[in-house]
């Protein structure tokens, strides 16, 4: 990857488009909203491969991200980000401690802060 500066902050051409990057919110993504959003849906991607390998596959998934805490003392670091999952499907709930339990161990990019960033996962499932 490749980033440029530009007047408002930077910019990269990646494989499936330009992506900006700004401390402004309104003319790119901030760089802590890329960080939460590749916690979000690398969790998902995972919960989506180990309820396939558990032969309970998910008709949809939809991630949320209830809770960013930030600590403003010390530049806006990261301190928990709370991802909810609401999966539907025929999902036996009893299993569901475990496949987020996998997740955690499998999402490489919750790996890469679990001792800097406080990562809550919650689900919710639906008919």
């Amino acid at each position: 990857m490749k980033f440029t500066m530009t007047e408002n902050g930077f910019s990269g051409d990646l494989p499936f488009g330009t992506l900006n990057v700004s401390t402004n919110e309104e003319l790119g993504f901030r760089p802590y909203q890329l960080m939460v959003a590749s916690l979000a849906i690398c969790s998902a991607g995972i919960v989506r491969k180990v309820l396939e390998k558990k032969r309970m596959p998910a008709d949809d998934i939809q991630v949320e991200v209830k809770e960013v805490v930030r600590i403003d003392e010390e530049a806006g670091r990261i301190e928990k980000v709370h991802i909810h999952f609401v999966i539907k499907g025929d999902i036996d709930d009893s299993k569901m401690d475990r496949v987020l339990e996998l997740t955690r161990k499998n999402c490489s990019m919750v790996r890469s802060v679990e001792d800097s960033i406080e990562v809550v996962e919650t689900y919710e499932l639906i008919k």
